[in-house]
């Protein structure tokens, strides 16, 4: 039973729940308060756990497989300092003789001479019985004649009277020899007179040229000047002659021009004296009667006529003269008299000079139309008083003087190239002077600001029409990915891109066109110029990185009050488009006064003067992606173009006629031609020291060489274009025109077989440009 006090907890019990009931069963909602600002972003939680994998999708497309075009050069492993070996070979010609040689005496009894004279080689006496193992040894004398300032070396009767030659060789030890001259007609030790004798051995591997022309490892001089014959004087400077032929100059390569004990050019006087006539009349043919020399070439006889006809005297000057002007292809014009007589031009630009003689040694009479030899012929220059006149019998002086009243020699002939110096010496590249100013880039847009001064008063700057010009350097090398000259884009959209259709050089301007879709004319003023050229079309190269300096250069024209076009220098600078600042990134490989040295203003027998005076603005448009047009197998690029020329491959063989006698004798005659240095291999007549080993991949870029031309009864075949590498490019320069030269067929496949295995020769091309760029890509990837 239930007590008291239990019920009294049951009823509590009951009242709470009974409370609790109605609270939970009866709530009245209060109405919304204002809402609160938000609060801070919470703390973001932990990274969740990854998802599982999805499925495998299914799988792609074949890929194509690559396969390189071409593999690097490898000629250096084993030609490894060629350039320094052929540099070697002419090193040994003009460094200091193991040869000495003195005239110890000369003593003339009747008419018997004997010179007496001491040979040392290697610092000790030279000791043989007869000097027959020496290659040259040749003793002369010849007589001078104060009076009239003549070397007279025969009588009347064309004897030899001044002129000496001791032949017979007796040694008497210590290394003395007399040599003995019999039927002698004068003492020579109490004359006015000089002897002179000259010794060489050691002939060297070089290709020097003709029978009368060698290399000697070693040559010794020495001479003995009697009485007034000290007192010569020559109207020409050997520095002339060695701008050419190197120092020091030897005629021949052994006959020194310099030698102690005589005046300049005295000993060159013992075989050409005054009087001596001259035996190469068939060089007076050449430009006169080119039929008929191509006749006297081929072995026929200068016929009793023509030797009156032709006749000279074989002089110092008549024999330089005839055979540069009309023997050799001389490098510069010959009225740029001053290359050789520097200095002088007062002694010969007179009266007594300007005679018949002189004027035939350097002009043809008649010349020929038909085979271009006629511009300077003086049928042609002379003006029609001259009409008529005997030009062999005339005295020029008669009328051409002070007295006569026509213009004398000096007015007709300064001694200076119009087109390199003004009538006073001065230098036109030296007094006209263009400069780059400023260049910028903004969107791949290149402005260039230049002007030009002149110290001349005659010349106004604002009359040159410049050229600008700006090459895209690639991968960091020196040569250009986009070259200024090319053309790359079919500007008049006509699905050709080409000269002929009317298409643009791609960054290449001349100031002033208003149609170049590239270029642009701000201002030009008074001398100061202000352009444009966009090189957005190949902005991708800039963007990726193939091209990040630019090379900026600007040619001038000028053309004087007489219509001369003047030489003026082409001027050019490096760009770095990081930087924004003008950069010498390559040591230079040549010097362009070394071209000048021998073609005096660069450009102006082959181009024209306004492409002179920078070797980085000729390979603007000499560049290994463009084909030697003119040369077959070579490219245009400077390395192999110029290492042909230099070695006289002809131009444009397949447009030679072989058929005409005339034509195929001068490319005979042509590539039968050596450097003037007697030698190609003087590498640094042209190349700064230590700049000619065989070229740096990393730092040249590949190119093509052309096809062969089609010429007929010759033994080599056709080629197709090659793309290859910078070795093979530029010294097979030389190479291959050795070989065309001798139209050595066998040769010529042997050395291509070699290159190609030392590196890749590509031929059979359809699209020679676009597979070059894929061959570049190729090589270039290895450098990156």
């Amino acid at each position: 039973m239930i007590n008291e006090k239990q019920s009294m907890y049951i009823a509590i019990i009951a009242l709470v729940i009974a409370v609790l009931a109605i609270g939970i069963t009866y709530t009245t909602e209060a109405p919304a308060g204002l809402t609160g600002p938000e609060g801070p972003q919470g703390v973001a939680g932990p990274d969740g756990a990854d998802g599982s994998d999805g499925a495998v999708g299914p799988a792609g497309a074949q890929g194509e497989s690559y396969t390189q075009v071409a593999e690097a050069e490898t000629c250096v492993v084993c030609h490894e300092g060629a350039g320094a070996d052929h540099q070697a070979d002419y090193d040994d010609y003009n460094d200091e003789s193991n040869l000495a040689i003195t005239i110890d005496s000369v003593s003339t009894t009747g008419t018997t001479s004997v010179m007496t004279v001491t040979i040392m080689k290697d610092g000790a006496a030279y000791v043989e019985d007869d000097l027959s193992d020496l290659d040259q040894a040749r003793f002369y004398a010849m007589a001078y004649d104060s009076a009239t300032g003549m070397w007279d070396g025969r009588d009347e009767d064309y004897v030899p009277s001044g002129y000496v030659r001791y032949s017979t060789v007796a040694a008497i030890g210590g290394g003395q020899y007399t040599i003995t001259a019999s039927g002698v007609t004068y003492d020579i030790e109490t004359s006015d007179a000089i002897a002179y004798a000259y010794i060489a051995q050691g002939p060297l591997d070089v290709e020097a040229g003709g029978s009368h022309v060698h290399l000697y490892a070693d040559v010794a001089s020495a001479g003995i000047s009697y009485g007034a014959a000290d007192e010569y004087e020559s109207v020409a400077v050997v520095s002339g002659c060695e701008k050419c032929h190197g120092e020091p100059y030897g005629k021949h390569g052994y006959r020194q021009a310099e030698v102690e004990g005589l005046s300049d050019f005295a000993s060159c006087k013992v075989c050409h004296y005054d009087d001596r006539k001259g035996g190469h009349q068939d060089w007076l043919v050449i430009p006169n009667d080119p039929v008929r020399y191509t006749e006297l070439h081929a072995g026929d006889d200068l016929t009793e006529e023509e030797e009156i006809q032709y006749s000279y005297m074989a002089t110092v000057m008549q024999d330089t003269h005839i055979t540069h002007a009309m023997e050799f292809p001389y490098p510069q014009s010959m009225s740029n008299c001053v290359t050789c007589h520097e200095g002088k031009l007062d002694m010969i630009l007179t009266d007594d000079y300007f005679t018949i003689e002189t004027c035939k040694s350097c002009h043809a009479v008649t010349g020929s139309e038909e085979y271009d030899t006629a511009e300077y012929a003086l049928a042609t220059v002379l003006p029609a008083v001259h009409d008529g006149m005997n030009l062999d019998t005339v005295n020029c002086a008669s009328c051409h003087s002070a007295a006569g009243g026509f213009p004398v020699f000096s007015e007709i002939h300064s001694g200076y190239d119009k087109q390199v110096y003004t009538a006073d010496g001065v230098k036109y590249a030296d007094a006209v002077v263009i400069t780059i100013d400023e260049t910028s880039v903004s969107d791949d847009v290149v402005t260039v600001k230049f002007s030009a001064t002149s110290s001349l008063a005659a010349i106004d700057v604002a009359d040159i029409e410049p050229t600008v010009m700006v090459g895209m350097y690639g991968w960091d090398t020196k040569d250009y990915i986009i070259g200024p000259h090319e053309r790359l884009v079919d500007d008049n959209g006509d699905g050709e891109i080409s000269r002929s259709s009317g298409d643009d050089r791609a960054l290449e301007y001349g100031v002033g066109d208003d149609d170049h879709p590239r270029g642009a004319t701000v201002s030009a003023a008074d001398g100061s110029w202000e352009v444009t050229v966009d090189m957005s079309t190949w902005g991708n190269l800039i963007d990726d990185g193939t091209v990040s300096r630019i090379e900026v250069a600007v040619m001038g024209e000028l053309v004087d009050a007489d219509d001369v076009e003047l030489a003026i220098n082409a001027v050019s600078k490096t760009y770095d488009l990081a930087t924004a600042e003008f950069v010498d990134y390559y040591d230079p490989i040549t010097d362009v006064e070394g071209c000048n040295t021998c073609h005096e203003a660069l450009g102006i027998t082959f181009h024209g003067p306004d492409r002179g005076g920078s070797i980085v603005v000729c390979r603007m448009c000499h560049i290994t992606k463009s084909r030697g047009s003119h040369l077959e197998l070579q490219s245009r690029s400077i390395d192999s173009y110029v290492h042909a020329i230099h070695s006289f491959q002809a131009y444009d063989i397949g447009d030679v006629d072989f058929t005409d006698a005339v034509e195929a004798t001068r490319y005979e005659t042509h590539v039968a031609h050596t450097m003037p240095l007697f030698t190609i291999k003087d590498c640094e007549a042209c190349h700064n020291e230590g700049t000619y080993e065989v070229p740096d991949q990393s730092k040249s870029l590949p190119g093509a060489l052309s096809a062969t031309d089609s010429v007929d009864d010759r033994d080599i075949g056709d080629y197709p274009i090659y793309l290859t590498g910078p070795a093979t490019r530029a010294c097979g320069g030389c190479h291959r025109t050795d070989l065309i030269n001798a139209d050595d067929a066998g040769g010529l496949e042997i050395l291509f077989q070699h290159m190609k295995a030392g590196g890749y020769l590509i031929a059979e091309v359809d699209d020679y440009a676009a597979e070059l760029g894929t061959v570049i890509d190729d090589i270039m990837y290895y450098f990156k």
